[in-house]
C-alpha cells in the first residue's frame, strides 16, 4: 500500500509545536493509518453522550480510554475500561475514567475519552521500536498484553527490516509455538504480523524523531492482525549517527596501514626492555622487507637503521607510524605525522580515555581528523599482518602464516589469541589490537579483510561496538563471503534503562546484540575458547549441502552426549530411512544399534569405522558426520585417525566431501590422534563431546546466514 508521509509529518509538527514528547492515541491512529498498520475503529468523545453515540454506532462491546498527552501509561492511571456493553455502562465508564485520571495527575491536560471497537480472540503480541545508542533504530516483536514485562519474550532486528527479517522474528521468540496454534487453536496470520513489523520499521526509519513505539497488544488471528493500543514517544533533538566512511576510502587507508612499504617507529630505542626496542626488533627479526625508520630525538642509529629526530626529516613517503612514546607526547608527534602526510598511526601507548584522561584522547582524535590520519588504538599491543612479514607490535614475533584474521579490544585477550594460535599451529593472516578504538574499529577491519585475499575467516573480540549499525551493515555484507565470528564481552550485564515504553523496558543490551548479530549473519562465540576454536575449525570444514547430521560412534555414552550437543547447537539429527538403516546394519554387529546415532560398539576393528564412514560420506541424504571414537586395543587412536584421514581423502577425490568432526574418548594417546585429525582437515577433540559439535554448529550458522543451504 502507499505510505502517506505527509499525514505523519503534520501530526508530528503539531506535537512539536505543543512542546510534547508523546502522541495521543488518536494521533497514533493517524500515524498507523498512514503506514497501513491496522487499528480498530474508534472516535474521540468529549462528553458522556458523545461516548454513547460513538459506541452505539460501532456496536458494543467497546473499550474506553483516557486521551491525555500527560498520561502515557493509561492502565496504570485507571484510564482504561474494557468490555463496555451498553449505553448506561458507557456513561458510567466515561465518568469513572475522568475521575481516575484527575486523581492520578490533577493537572493533566485531558482531551477526551477514546471509544474503540473491542477486539476479542486471537493471540496477543507486542510490536514496537526503540532507539539504541549503538544500533540506532530497532524493531521488536514478542508476546504482548499485561504480562509482556514479566515474560520478556521478545526479539529485535535493525530497522528497516525486510519481510524475511520480520518472518524470522516470529520464529525468534521462545513461545513461537503459540503462533502456530495450540490445543486446537488457529495459527495466526504470519503475513499480517510481518507486514506490521515492516511498516513499523519503515515508519521509524522515515521519522527518526520517533524514539520509542509500542503496539500492545496486537491481536493476531488467522484472518488478520490489529493493534489495539498505540503508544509513540518522540525526541525532536535526536540525531542519528553520521554515515560511516565509504568502503573504498576505508580500504585505501587500511591497505597502507596493514601492507605498508615503509614504517616509522616513533620512540624507537636501542635499550632492551623498552617498548620501542621490542617494536624495532620485531619489525627487523620478523622479516619485514619495507623501509624501517626509527625516530629518536638524539640517536643517530638504532639497531643498524639510521635514526631521525622527527618523522618530518625522513626522506620519501611513510605509510604508517608506530608510536612507542608516553601518552603526553603523542599529540605533538601525531601533528608532525600529519604535516608529513602519513596516513596511518598505530598508537601503542596507554594513558588516554581508559586512564580517565579523555581530553588527551579527544586531542589526538581532533588531530587525526584535521590531517586525515587513521588511528589504530591507543592502548594497544599493535598488530601483525603475516603476508607482509609485518610484526608492528611489542609482543613476540609471529610467523605461522594462515588465513584467519583475529582482533581484540583487550590486550590480555590479544595475548591469549597469539598464544593459542601458536600452540594450535593455527596459521593467521592478521592479529590486530583495537584498544580504545578512538578511530579504527571493527567495521574498518571488516572492510579490509573482506577484500584481503589472504584472509578467509574473521574472528573478533569486543567489549562494545562504537557504531553497532555500521558494524552490522558491514558484517551482513562480509558474512555472505567469509565467516565473521564475534565474542562480545559483558553479555551478562544489565543493559536495560528506564524507558517510557514496554519495548524500551525490555531492551536488555545483550539481547539486542544477540538478535542483530543473527540478522547480520555473525557467528556468536560464547567464550574465548569458542572464538579461537571457531576461527581454527570453521574454515577447515566444507560447506554442508543440507541439514541432515549423522552420528557414528563406538560408544553408546558418547552417542547420547553427542546427540544432546546436536540439539543444543541447533542442528538436526537425520531420521534414518529404512534402506539406509539396512545398509548400515551390514557393517555393525547384531548387538550394535543402527538408527541415528549409529553405534558400531567398542570392540569393532578399524574396518567397521571405515565402512560406516564411507557409507556416510557417499549417501547424498546425509549432509554431515559426527564421529564418536572410543579408545580400544582393537582400534588404537592413531589407527582410527589415519584411517579416517585416508577415507576422507579417498572420498574427496571421488567427489564426496562433507563436513566431518570427531570426538575422541580414551587415554592420553587420543590427544595425538586428535591433533593428527585436525592437521588433516577433520576438527577433532580429545575428552569433549561438546566442542566438535559446537564447531560444526558454527559452520552451519554461517552457511545458513550466507544462504548456502537450500
Amino acid at each position: 500500500m502507499a505510505i502517506d508521509k505527509a499525514s505523519v509529518r503534520k501530526v508530528l509538527d503539531k506535537v512539536k509545536a505543543d512542546g510534547r514528547n508523546s502522541l495521543t492515541a488518536p494521533e497514533g491512529k493517524l500515524v498507523c493509518d498512514a503506514y497501513g498498520i491496522a487499528v480498530p475503529g474508534e472516535g474521540l468523545a468529549k462528553s458522556a453522550d458523545e461516548a454513547t453515540k460513538l459506541a452505539g454506532g460501532m456496536g458494543y462491546p467497546v473499550v474506553m480510554k483516557i486521551v491525555s498527552p500527560d498520561i502515557l501509561h493509561k492502565t496504570e492511571a485507571g484510564g482504561v475500561v474494557v468490555g463496555v456493553k451498553d449505553d448506561a455502562a458507557a456513561k458510567a465508564a466515561y465518568d469513572q475514567i475522568l475521575a481516575n485520571a484527575k486523581k492520578y495527575k490533577a493537572d493533566a491536560k485531558i482531551e477526551g475519552i477514546q471509544v474503540q471497537q473491542m477486539l476479542t480472540g486471537g493471540t496477543e503480541v507486542i510490536i514496537g521500536s526503540i532507539t539504541d545508542d549503538s544500533f540506532g533504530k530497532l524493531v521488536a516483536f514478542g508476546l504482548g498484553g499485561v504480562l509482556v514485562e514479566v515474560l520478556k519474550d521478545i526479539t529485535f532486528r535493525m530497522a528497516p527490516a525486510t519481510k524475511e527479517d520480520a518472518l524470522s522474528m516470529l520464529d525468534g521468540i521462545q513461545a513461537k509455538e503459540m503462533l502456530h496454534g495450540v490445543r486446537g487453536g488457529d495459527a495466526v496470520n504470519r503475513d499480517a504480523l510481518a507486514n506490521i513489523i515492516v511498516g513499523v520499521s519503515q515508519l521509524v526509519t522515515d521519522f527518526p524523531e520517533i524514539v520509542e513505539l509500542d503496539l500492545n497488544p496486537v491481536f493476531a488471528t488467522k484472518k488478520d492482525a490489529i493493534a489495539a493500543d498505540v503508544r509513540i514517544v518522540v525526541d525532536f533533538n535526536y540525531k542519528p549517527k553520521p554515515a560511516p566512511r565509504p568502503d573504498s576510502e576505508i580500504v585505501t587507508a587500511m591497505n597502507r596501514i596493514m601492507m605498508p612499504k615503509s614504517v616509522a617507529v616513533i620512540g624507537a630505542s636501542a635499550e632492551d626492555g623498552k617498548i620501542g626496542n621490542s617494536v624495532m626488533k620485531n619489525l627487523i627479526n620478523g622479516g619485514y622487507k619495507g623501509n624501517i625508520y626509527p625516530v629518536h630525538p638524539k640517536a643517530a642509529d638504532i639497531l643498524g637503521h639510521k635514526a631521525y629526530k622527527s618523522v618530518k626529516d625522513i626522506p620519501g613517503e611513510v605509510d604508517v607510524a608506530v608510536f612507542a612514546i608516553p601518552a603526553k607526547f603523542v599529540a605533538g608527534a601525531l601533528k608532525e605525522c600529519g604535516e608529513k602526510k602519513i596516513p596511518g598511526a598505530v598508537l601503542i601507548p596507554s594513558g588516554f580515555a581508559e586512564a580517565n584522561e579523555p581530553e588527551l584522547q579527544e586531542e589526538i582524535v581532533k588531530i587525526g581528523k584535521q590531517y586525515d590520519i587513521r588511528l589504530m588504538g591507543p592502548n594497544i599491543y599493535g598488530f601483525y599482518y603475516t603476508p607482509a612479514n609485518l610484526c608492528a607490535t611489542f609482543c613476540t614475533a609471529f610467523d605461522v602464516k594462515g588465513s584467519a584474521a583475529l582482533s581484540s579490544q583487550s590486550g590480555g585477550i590479544g595475548m591469549a589469541i597469539i598464544g593459542f594460535s601458536r600452540s594450535a599451529k593455527m596459521g593467521v593472516s592478521a592479529i590486530v589490537g583495537l584498544g580504545n578504538k578512538s578511530d579504527i574499529d571493527e567495521d574498518d577491519l571488516l572492510a579490509f579483510f573482506e577484500q584481503d585475499k589472504n584472509t578467509n575467516v574473521i574472528a573478533m573480540h569486543c567489549e562494545d561496538l562504537k557504531d553497532g549499525r555500521a558494524f552490522a551493515n558491514a558484517a551482513r555484507r562480509v558474512s555472505k563471503k567469509k565467516p565473521v565470528i564475534v565474542l562480545k564481552g559483558g553479555r551478562t550485564s544489565a543493559g536495560a534503562k528506564a524507558a517510557a515504553s514496554h519495548t524500551g523496558a525490555l531492551a536488555g543490551n545483550d539481547k539486542i546484540y544477540e538478535d542483530v548479530f543473527k540478522q547480520a549473519g555473525v557467528i556468536r562465540a560464547r567464550s574465548l575458547r569458542q572464538l579461537l576454536e571457531f576461527a581454527r575449525g570453521v574454515p577447515l570444514l566444507p560447506t554442508p549441502k543440507g541439514e541432515n547430521v549423522l552420528i557414528i560412534t563406538g560408544a553408546g555414552g558418547s552417542g547420547v552426549l553427542l546427540s544432546d550437543a546436536v540439539v543444543d547447537n541447533g542442528l538436526s539429527l537425520m531420521t534414518m530411512p529404512a534402506d539406509l538403516d539396512a545398509a548400515f546394519r551390514k557393517f555393525i554387529p547384531p548387538f550394535g544399534a543402527s538408527g541415528n546415532p549409529v553405534d558400531i560398539t567398542g570392540g569393532e576393528p578399524p574396518i567397521t569405522y571405515v565402512n560406516t564412514v564411507k557409507l556416510g560420506l557417499t549417501d547424498d541424504r546425509i549432509h554431515s558426520l559426527i564421529l564418536g571414537y572410543w579408545h580400544t586395543i582393537v582400534t588404537p587412536p592413531m589407527v582410527f585417525a589415519k584411517n579416517m584421514v585416508q577415507i576422507k581423502n579417498e572420498m574427496k577425490a571421488q567427489g564426496f566431501e562433507k563436513p566431518m568432526v570427531a570426538s575422541l574418548a580414551g587415554d592420553v594417546e587420543v590427544e595425538e590422534a586428535s591433533e593428527y585429525l585436525y592437521q588433516n582437515g577433520i576438527p577433532a577433540y580429545a575428552y569433549s563431546t561438546e566442542l566438535p559439535v559446537e564447531v560444526l554448529g558454527a559452520k552451519y550458522k554461517w552457511a545458513r546466514g550466507a544462504g548456502l543451504i537450500k
